[in-house]
């Protein structure tokens, strides 16, 4: 945590898109890539349900919610700031997994990628799943999900390979 300060100070604005750190090994690739198409997977399968995922167990967060907003919970932390929440949550694997697999040169480019694929996603329910509610909010909650995920691989990448000091 020491170089901490060091890495959020000495950085010029290119650091954070391109990061000059090695491509993983053929060993790490490997389990990267079988961790991303397994996160594929289930962000499928999420995505692509007839009907809304959360519907069987809204009864029960919301009962969830109303027993810790009565034991100290903020009001602010509601239903839907708990859905916003998952659905950053959902897409930070995909700026990291991104950013561990793409070239260097294109490592900056995971938050776009976030923001094609939710877009894509969200078309589809508007097209083709007529009980899903496809929202801007989403797109916004994936984007910065995948924006987050980038961040943590190059803030990750560039603790194992800080740059020396001049």
């Amino acid at each position: 945590m020491e170089r901490l300060p060091c890495l959020l100070t000495s950085f010029s604005e290119k650091d954070i898109f391109v990061s000059t750190a090695s491509l993983p090994s053929s060993r790490h690739r490997t389990a990267a890539v079988a961790l991303c198409a397994a996160w594929l997977m289930v962000v499928a399968v999420i995505v692509l349900w007839p009907t809304p995922i959360d519907r069987a167990g809204a009864p029960l967060l919301q009962r969830a919610l109303m027993f810790l907003h009565a034991h100290g919970l903020p009001a602010s932390v509601t239903y839907n700031s708990v859905e916003f929440l998952s659905n950053v949550l959902m897409f930070a694997p995909l700026g990291l997994f991104w950013f561990i697999l793409a070239p260097r040169g294109w490592r900056w480019a995971g938050p776009l990628v976030g923001l094609g694929l939710s877009l894509l996603v969200e078309g589809m329910q508007a097209l083709l799943l007529p009980q899903r509610v496809a929202t801007l909010g989403d797109v916004l909650a994936n984007t910065i999900g995948a924006v987050c995920g980038t961040f943590i691989a190059w803030m990750l990448i560039s603790a194992r390979h800080p740059r020396q000091m001049p």
